[in-house]
């Protein structure tokens, strides 16, 4: 991609997210992820209805008048976004691809938190680690965010989520807000997703595509795994195909609900069909 087109995508992608981060979820955001604790302010006098095991006993003696300590919420955290790379990104039937949809909610999510004055990191994978961007702040560095996004090429196709998961827990020491975004068609990643939840916040953003979930009756159709290149022919005319295909991809979503109500993790799904504003809003909300 030329330079010029790249920067365009990048303004495009900035105007947009950066308007529903002010407008949207400037409040919501801040709201559902709490910064480490409190931190001591100042010291004030004593008012009445103040909590007493609020006083310090040193100024207080010095002063010969009560004194209380004025704590305040610790806001500053590191974000991470822990993003699918692999080649299944690449599909979508509806408004748009999968990956398109998974750069607008990056940087969504990564003007939310430097608006919020948090660092943001990025580690990009597929079933190797593709790419870690440690955590920073600033505009500078959200735009640099988006550009790879845009731009980045991953050297492999597969999804291994329980490595990305283990790299995390390796580089990021202090506890961080984690979101992994991904389609999750992977497998054997519930151990890593509980121990990683223990020292980090995880939150599962699942995108999909409509066409995952059901089939259109349109005859015979070429179906190619973009991830193993394997290629299969499916009569979508035959009802008791459809209805199985559905049955399945039903089965995958409950597994992947309760793993994740197990694990304690928060999740939501994000369709490429429908915008990101409600089931987000509603993600912020129920924090």
């Amino acid at each position: 991609m030329e330079t010029s087109e790249l920067l365009k995508k990048v303004r495009k992608i900035e105007i947009k997210t950066r308007g529903l981060s002010n407008q949207l979820f400037a409040g919501e955001y801040h709201s559902a992820f709490k910064g480490r604790g409190m931190t001591f302010s100042e010291v004030r006098e004593y008012q009445p209805g103040d909590d007493i095991r609020s006083i310090d006993w040193n100024v207080t003696a010095r002063f010969n008048t009560p004194f209380v300590k004025v704590f305040e919420e610790e806001r500053e955290m590191t974000v991470m976004l822990l993003v699918d790379v692999s080649a299944s990104g690449e599909f979508g039937t509806q408004k748009q691809l999968k990956q398109d949809l998974i750069t607008e909610l990056c940087a969504v999510l990564a003007f939310s938190s430097i608006q919020n004055n948090d660092k943001i990191g990025v580690i990009f994978f597929t079933d190797k680690i593709e790419k870690f961007i440690p955590p920073k702040k600033g505009k500078s560095h959200v735009l640099r965010i988006i550009r790879d996004l845009i731009e980045f090429k991953p050297e492999h196709k597969k999804t291994d989520i329980k490595q990305a998961l283990r790299y995390l827990t390796s580089v990021i020491k202090k506890r961080s807000i984690a979101f992994v975004i991904s389609d999750f068609m992977a497998n054997d990643f519930a151990d890593a997703l509980k121990i990683a939840n223990k020292k980090h916040d995880l939150v599962a953003l699942r995108i999909y595509d409509k066409r995952e979930n059901e089939l259109p009756d349109v005859g015979l159709i070429k179906v190619v795994d973009a991830e193993s290149g394997t290629l299969r022919w499916i009569n979508s005319s035959d009802k008791k195909v459809r209805v199985h295909f559905a049955a399945n991809a039903k089965k995958r979503q409950q597994e992947l609900k309760d793993l994740f109500n197990k694990s304690g993790v928060d999740a939501t799904d994000i369709s490429t069909s429908e915008s990101y504003v409600a089931p987000l809003t509603n993600l912020f909300k129920r924090r």
